[in-house]
C-alpha cells in the first residue's frame, strides 16, 4: 500500500500543504534516552521549501527537546495524516536543523512564512529538515476529524513578550537551555528579533 517517493511535489506537496496540524518525532543517541513527539499547528507555519526541504516555525513553549536533538544528532520525522477526505498518511525522514534569529537564513527563510505575524508567538528558531526518505501510507485507523479554526491562545500569551521578557521566561523553565536528558537546547539569551 505504501509507496517510497524521491521529492515532495505534485500529490504529495498539495496533500502536506493543506493539513492543518503535522507530528514531529526526535530522539537522542543514547539508548535510554527520552523521545520527543510533538504536534504543531497554527495556519502559516509550514512551508514546502523545495521538493528537498521543508520548514517550521518553531514558537514559544516550556521545552526545547526537538532543537536539542537536532543539535545533537539532526534526525527526524515529520508526519501529516488525513482527518478527512482520502485516508491518507505521509512521513518525511530526514535531517533537521534550528536555524536560530542570528543566522544570516533566517531572514530570507522567515519570508517563507508570510501569512503569519511571528512577533505574536515568541519565535525561537526556523526548523529546516532535508528529507532522506518520503513515504506514504493508509490512513486506514485515522478517524474522521473536523478542524475548525485554529486557537488564539498561544498569539494572546506570548504577544505581550518582548526579547529581554521572553529570554527572561525561557531561563526560568527547566528545559529550554537543555533537554530532559540534559543536551544543550535553546541558546539564551535570544538574540534580538530581526523581523
Amino acid at each position: 500500500m505504501g509507496k517510497t517517493y524521491e521529492r515532495i511535489d505534485g500529490r504529495l506537496r498539495t496533500f502536506i500543504e493543506r493539513q492543518p496540524v503535522f507530528f514531529t518525532a526526535t530522539a537522542p543517541l543514547v539508548a535510554d534516552g527520552t523521545v520527543n513527539l510533538s504536534p504543531k499547528g497554527l495556519k502559516g507555519s509550514f512551508a514546502v521549501l523545495d521538493e528537498q526541504r521543508i520548514a517550521y516555525l518553531d514558537f514559544a513553549g516550556s521545552t526545547a527537546e526537538t532543537i536539542a536533538h537536532l543539535r545533537e544528532n539532526g534526525r527526524i520525522t515529520v508526519m501529516w495524516c488525513a482527518f478527512e477526505g482520502p485516508p491518507t498518511i505521509v512521513r518525511v525522514h530526514g535531517r533537521g536543523e534550528p536555524v536560530f534569529r542570528d543566522d544570516a537564513r533566517f531572514k530570507e527563510l522567515l519570508g517563507h512564512f508570510p501569512a503569519i505575524d511571528p512577533s505574536r508567538h515568541g519565535l525561537r528558531a526556523i526548523i529546516v529538515v532535508t528529507a532522506e526518505l518520503v513515504r506514504d501510507s493508509c490512513g486506514y485507523g485515522v478517524p474522521f476529524m473536523s478542524y475548525d479554526e485554529d486557537r488564539d491562545l498561544h498569539g494572546r500569551r506570548f504577544a505581550r513578550e518582548d526579547d529581554a521578557s521572553l529570554s527572561a521566561y525561557f531561563s526560568k523553565k527547566d528545559h529550554i537551555a537543555q533537554s530532559l536528558d540534559g543536551l544543550p537546547g535553546l541558546p539564551l539569551p535570544l538574540p534580538p528579533a530581526n523581523f
